[in-house]
């Protein structure tokens, strides 16, 4: 739902004056694990004074999801089958059906779009090898008509993105896919008009590529040159598709 919010401000004069916001969001963002938050996301919605919440489920609960309009799931290093070991995982996904369904705004980001793929009845399971690191996704067809998705690959057909997961999902029946790329056939899907599921990582802020490949048996030295190269490009992109989806 969207609210009117009612803001006191101090004046230069030690005198508040009353601000209302008209049809002010509510965002309710979940964590999966402490370490992989919402990055840019939340870089973005403070600069817009947008009202939202975040919980870690790994050591908090969701006591209500009334009120809020839109929900942010983020990524993790579980897998969404793992539902015994992480009993949150289960809430997380009738959370987001329940928003799907009734055509709520929903944006999964790698294990919360393996979660939105899940809830709607839709397999997730191992990919080929882990895809990390900096690599393109291709917008096939509902993706290039996808406005949205334009503020990703504003050239066209392909963007490059940053990927860190070694899973992957079916398509859910009843939504599109919109991107792939040469490892991971099923990127992104959309279902409904509202809910956007990436497998890449959208959210990701300089300091969080680094922090997450630390321990990897990977190249930094490359992730590093990769990374000061495509990245302003690339924050510039996720800001524009935020305006778009929170705002719209």
């Amino acid at each position: 739902m969207c609210n009117n919010v009612l803001f006191l401000k101090k004046t230069g004069y030690g005198r508040y004056i009353a601000i209302l916001y008209y049809n002010v969001m509510a965002i309710l963002i979940l964590k999966n694990i402490a370490t992989e938050g919402p990055g840019t996301i939340e870089d973005f919605l403070l600069h817009s004074t947008m009202q939202y919440t975040i919980i870690d489920l790994a050591s908090h609960a969701i006591d209500s999801a009334a009120g809020y309009d839109t929900l942010v799931m983020l990524g993790g290093p579980m897998s969404v089958n793992d539902e015994y070991e992480y009993p949150y995982l289960t809430l997380e996904m009738k959370l987001a059906e329940q928003f799907m369904r009734s055509g709520k705004k929903v944006l999964g980001v790698c294990l919360g779009a393996q979660l939105m793929a899940k809830a709607l009845g839709a397999r997730v399971y191992p990919g080929p090898e882990k895809e990390i690191g900096w690599f393109d996704i291709d917008l096939k067809d509902a993706g290039l008509r996808d406005s949205l998705m334009a503020h990703l690959a504003p050239k066209g057909k392909g963007c490059k993105v940053f990927h860190w997961h070694r899973e992957t999902f079916n398509i859910p029946q009843g939504a599109e896919r919109l991107a792939m790329s040469d490892l991971y056939p099923n990127q992104a899907f959309r279902y409904g008009k509202n809910a956007y599921a990436f497998q890449f990582h959208i959210e990701v802020s300089k300091q969080m590529i680094f922090d997450w490949l630390k321990n990897e048996s990977i190249d930094m030295k490359k992730i590093e040159q990769e990374t000061e190269a495509y990245y302003a490009d690339y924050a510039a992109r996720a800001r524009s598709f935020y305006e778009s989806f929170f705002r719209n």
